[in-house]
């Protein structure tokens, strides 16, 4: 495992391993003093060509956990504004001895093409519509905790399914650790095919008799597109208390964020006890952790 740009060629023995390390990092994490030196001497630089929240302070609190310095590259605030190409700005953090580049950006394959610009690893945050690795990790690790095994298990993910990196990722991941994934979405944001995953576009299909159920965001692009009027989507694909019903009895609840309430999602289940929203974002940062462990450490070993 010299870089993380998605799961193709990854075995359950990896991914097992890698959630193994995360666990460990989650009880540094519960230590009185949140740190260890694993990554002293190391720079970690997180290079977001698009905006983010969640995966950019994770990424960046999993390094300093780890001793490592961090730097910190926000398109905005760069020479990207004046014509810089994304090639030479990584050019530019290579002459200054990074070793681990963490790259979210808009089209997809970026991350990829980053690997022949640079010496250091690379980690795949977001890539267009293709990939995004950690956070697919984040949620294997949070279903694991909460439903101890996902062999024989049903995962359904309800929502933008054609424009949503997090469902490909999901989807190449849990099936390696035996879940059943079933994705359901209107039909004008549904793939024609998604390979290890059953597609529908009816959402109590996916649901019925789901062990845990994710919620991807409505994006408003999509809307101003004419891909999907809010109204509609609303009516049929608003997961509700009363569409839950379908699933099992307790069924998890699960969302990448950012959140758009009582759209894609009845806001009283958000803050339910079956959601667990929350406990993705406070694992993201021990599977990062893991992750960068492993990568400029560990070896995938």
């Amino acid at each position: 495992m010299r870089h993380l740009l998605d799961f193709q060629g990854w075995t359950k023995a990896q991914v097992e391993n890698t959630l193994d390390t995360a666990r460990v990092m989650a009880e540094v994490l519960e230590r009185p003093v949140k740190k260890v030196p694993a990554l002293q001497g190391f720079t970690v630089a997180t290079v977001f060509f698009e905006p983010s929240t969640r995966t950019r302070i994770s990424f960046e609190l999993a390094a300093r956990r780890m001793s490592a310095d961090v730097v910190s590259f926000a398109a905005q605030a760069s020479s990207l504004q004046k014509g810089e190409s994304y090639k030479d700005t990584l050019l530019t953090l290579e002459a200054m001895g990074i070793d681990a580049y963490i790259i979210r950006a808009d089209s997809a394959g970026v991350p990829h093409q980053a690997t022949r610009w640079v010496k250091g690893v690379v980690v795949n945050g977001g890539d267009g519509r293709r990939a995004h690795p950690t956070q697919a990790l984040l949620d294997a690790y949070t279903l694991l905790e909460a439903l101890g095994t996902l062999e024989g298990r049903k995962i359904a993910i309800v929502g933008d399914i054609l424009h949503s990196r997090v469902a490909r990722s999901n989807v190449e991941l849990l099936p390696l650790l035996g879940a059943e994934v079933w994705v359901a979405g209107p039909p004008t944001l549904l793939p024609q095919s998604l390979p290890g995953a059953r597609l529908t576009p009816h959402l109590d299909e996916a649901l019925a008799e789901a062990d845990a159920v994710m919620v991807l965001r409505l994006q408003k692009e999509r809307m101003e597109a004419g891909l999907i009027h809010l109204q509609d989507y609303i009516a049929h694909y608003q997961v509700t208390e009363a569409r839950l019903k379908k699933a099992k009895p307790g069924a998890f609840l699960l969302h990448p964020g950012p959140m758009n309430r009582d759209i894609e999602l009845e806001g009283t289940l958000a803050d339910s006890e079956r959601s667990l929203v929350n406990r993705q974002v406070r694992n993201g940062v021990a599977v990062r952790m893991a992750v960068l462990y492993h990568l400029l450490v560990g070896k995938g070993r």
